[in-house]
């Protein structure tokens, strides 16, 4: 058996990926028919069957998720080689990065300006989502780089590193100082805003609630910093933001800081895949000193 035929291979792989023939073939833009006769080709040249029926659907037999776990391997590599080649020859260096929706777009759009450099003719296209599906969507090569606000650990995500770029503090506003406590007990007299609790922030927050014995009443979640201040505003809840937010917020007279917490931070960090070490703009972002980025303004 010294070749093998990488077509029939490949779709071997989509439809293992998939789970059926039919999400493969519509992948793939083939019929069904055309799908299954490759695979029965492989399975003639492999001496075995790859998938056995389970439901309406397909399940792999022990010889196909040992193939597989080749496969997966091999076409992996020659999508990491491609990307490479592409964005080297591509008269604009594409650069798809993905942000978590929890994070302040304001510091978001300050890391990413390492992107741009005056000569150099980069395309930049961000997307939006949660962690865990841009972490997904940059493991299957759709995204260059993810921001985010928790890392990943390199032992456990083989073939993605991640760098941490910053942090800063959070602090808790409201339209007025009508509290008869000081904080942070004054947050147990009015409904809070906080972020989604699926994101770090929120999750640390929640934590930090329960560390100071406090009994807080949430009216919402949100992952959009300019939603939350609108939404507090409008029914005087107290909400959460980045303390660097402290200038916009203090040119608003109707908004007024009433507490930092200067222990629970909210985290930035840089997640990408080896193949894009070489990548100018990953060099640029994970190079840069954001120091002035992330401090925060003076009361």
């Amino acid at each position: 058996m010294s070749y093998i035929n990488y077509n029939h291979l490949y779709y071997f792989w989509h439809v293992y990926r998939e789970g059926s023939v039919v999400g493969a073939a519509e992948a793939l833009f083939l019929t069904p028919q055309t799908i299954t006769g490759q695979i029965k080709a492989l399975e003639d040249r492999l001496q075995g069957k790859l998938f056995k029926r389970r439901g309406r659907g397909l399940e792999p037999t022990e010889l196909g998720a040992l193939v597989f776990r080749y496969a997966d391997k091999m076409f992996t590599l020659s999508q990491e080689m491609l990307d490479i080649i592409n964005y080297r020859k591509e008269s604009n260096l594409l650069f798809d990065v993905g942000v978590a929706d929890a994070l302040s777009k304001r510091l978001v759009s300050g890391i990413l300006d390492a992107v741009v450099q005056e000569g150099e003719p980069i395309h930049l296209r961000c997307f939006e989502s949660t962690h865990e599906l841009l972490l997904e969507q940059l493991s299957q090569h759709q995204l260059d780089m993810i921001i985010s606000d928790c890392p990943i650990d390199s032992t456990q995500q083989e073939g993605l590193f991640s760098v941490k770029i910053g942090e800063c503090s959070v602090s808790f506003w409201c339209g007025d100082l009508s509290f008869k406590k000081t904080f942070p007990a004054c947050l147990e007299e009015r409904r809070l805003l906080i972020p989604g609790r699926r994101s770090m922030l929120g999750r640390k927050l929640l934590n930090w609630f329960n560390a100071q014995g406090l009994q807080v009443e949430i009216l919402g979640e949100f992952d959009d910093a300019a939603l939350m201040k609108a939404f507090g505003a409008a029914h005087n809840a107290i909400f959460v933001a980045p303390t660097l937010y402290a200038d916009d917020f203090y040119a608003d007279d109707r908004m007024v800081e009433i507490g930092r917490v200067e222990n629970v931070m909210e985290e930035y960090h840089a997640i990408f895949a080896e193949r894009m070490i070489q990548h100018p703009a990953v060099q640029r972002i994970c190079n840069r000193d954001y120091a002035t980025l992330f401090t925060p303004a003076q009361k």
